[in-house]
């Protein structure tokens, strides 16, 4: 640890995982003793995992892949790679990729599995490849008339492009109009909550990014004619490393080793004010449950609060403009709900195996237009450990996307399971008589949104870049759609520059820039 000057303290908002990695970097690298600010009882943010009467609930959905090698190498410093079968694949017979002399998970807690990735898209009440993939069933799930449509939408495109003025341009130039009203178009305005033709294209370029349906065909007759044809094209990943209770057991082991090293984090402390004097904060005021309020000073400020927010606490201090767009900046807010089942009504029409011959997908995109769920998780697939009775239980998660204040946010729990209930019986997935026990979860700014005021977002970047001792970092304190790993490299770059002495900011907002895709390898 180098400490020779240095600063001696830094006040971390938020422990979710750029929180928790900034301050566990910091322990390890630079001895600055830190303290993390939690406004929740929880850890983890929105990787955090909820429990319910012995069931455990992915809050959205986390698989641990990274194409950084020092992302890898944290998370199994934290929980090493299973090095014995789990539960389900001994019973089924799968073999999987194990760790030499990795722990067992059926004798121990703190391990990663290794997990299939399997993820499809439900639409016409039939199951279609995600990503939509060029094969005789996609085109026999569509039927004639929207096969033939979707050709000549995709050879339209490819003669004539549009200029990318918004996520609609970007869809439509790699798709064609026809597949691009088919399985984006309703998904897309369903998950921000206003149609795609508003949204910037950044988001696709940062999601999507070489996914194309030209490379696609390319691809197909390319197998058709060569058997030994190797593709070239990015893929989605086919495994991934997964804690053995959920996402959220990782980021406590990360929080316990925190406090072990010699930090402090602090649950149910919110902050309510950030007070800044020139190009430096000096102090936060935290807000406790009970009302009280107390100053807590530092050195260093790194924050993963929501930068609405986090402008929002600095008061009369930025200049108004900067001020307007923080405040006008859009989010959408998130609704899941537990459910516990006898057995799913859809039948699992794969060869893939598994525990009581189940869907095997982790999650399902929900393309009907005649619901409001935008996804569903199956839990047993995901770790057969977050599922109290795994064999004989299945454990879902369906995922609303809404806005704080809506409608549906504004639900009584008991009417929104009940409106859950109807909607997933409406479209064959579940008899209501399996339904066993049911949750309610709901999760604010859970994706910082790319419209309105976002198009105006440089100006407040420019203002906190500004402020020296102040870094942001994660998801929502850049206003970023961060993967978990992107999350923690903006954490590990501010961490370097605390480090280096040096004070460019932009390599901290570079994280998740690039043009590859965020699954590939």
């Amino acid at each position: 640890m180098h400490t020779d000057g240095l600063p001696k303290s830094a006040i971390i908002i938020g422990a979710g995982p750029a929180g928790l990695t900034a301050a566990y970097q910091l322990l390890k690298e630079t001895g600055i003793k830190p303290v993390v600010l939690e406004e929740s009882e929880f850890i983890g943010g929105i990787s955090r995992t909820a429990q319910y009467k012995g069931n455990r609930m992915d809050i959205g959905g986390h698989r641990f892949f990274s194409k950084n090698q020092q992302v890898n190498d944290l998370w199994k410093e934290l929980m090493p790679i299973q090095g014995a079968p789990s539960r389900d694949d001994k019973k089924l017979g799968i073999e999987k990729p194990l760790a030499p002399d990795g722990p067992d998970p059926e004798q121990t807690d703190r391990v990663m599995l290794v997990r299939n990735r399997v993820s499809r898209i439900f639409y016409l009440r039939k199951f279609f490849d995600y990503p939509i993939s060029i094969k005789p069933a996609t085109f026999i799930n569509m039927g004639l008339a929207r096969t033939i449509k979707a050709g000549f939408g995709f050879v339209a495109a490819s003669i004539k492009k549009r200029e990318e003025n918004s996520l609609e341009d970007f869809y439509i130039n790699r798709f064609g109009r026809a597949l691009y009203e088919t399985f984006f178009e309703d998904y897309t305005e369903k998950l921000w909550g206003v149609h795609p033709s508003k949204i910037s294209s950044t988001w696709g370029a940062q999601r999507v990014k070489e996914l194309s349906l030209s490379k696609a065909v390319k691809e197909m007759l390319a197998k058709a004619f060569n058997k030994n044809y190797k593709s070239s094209q990015t893929s989605l990943i086919e495994q991934f490393a997964y804690p053995k209770k959920g996402p959220g057991q990782l980021w406590e082991t990360m929080a316990d080793r925190i406090t072990d090293m010699g930090g402090q984090i602090k649950l149910n402390s919110k902050v309510i004010k950030v007070n800044a004097d020139g190009n430096q904060i000096g102090e936060v005021i935290v807000r406790h449950p009970d009302g009280q309020e107390r100053s807590i000073t530092g050195d260093l400020f790194f924050s993963t609060m929501p930068i609405k927010d986090l402008v929002e606490a600095m008061g009369d201090t930025p200049e108004a403009e900067v001020r307007d767009i923080a405040a006008h900046l859009p989010y959408r807010d998130f609704i899941t709900v537990g459910l516990l089942l006898k057995k799913l009504k859809i039948k699992n029409k794969t060869k893939i195996k598994t525990v009581g011959n189940i869907v095997p997908d982790c999650w399902i995109y929900i393309q009907e237009r005649d619901v409001k769920i935008g996804r569903l998780q199956i839990f047993n697939n995901w770790s057969p450990y977050m599922v109290e009775d795994n064999e004989n239980t299945v454990w879902v998660g369906l995922e609303y996307f809404c806005s704080e204040g809506d409608h549906m946010w504004n639900m009584r729990s008991e009417d929104f399971v009940k409106f859950a209930l109807d909607e997933l019986a409406k479209i064959d997935v579940i008899e209501k008589e399996d339904v066993l026990d049911a949750t309610h979860i709901r999760v604010k700014k859970a994706y910082p949104a790319y419209f309105g005021a976002y198009s105006r977002i440089d100006k407040v970047k420019e203002y906190l870049n500004g402020i020296e001792n102040l870094y942001c970092l994660g998801r929502n304190g850049q206003h970023r759609y961060n993967n978990m790993d992107h999350s923690m490299l903006t954490a590990i770059e501010a961490v370097n520059l605390v480090k280096s002495g040096k004070n460019d900011k932009s390599l901290v907002w570079k994280v998740n820039t690039e043009e590859t895709y965020h699954e590939s390898k």
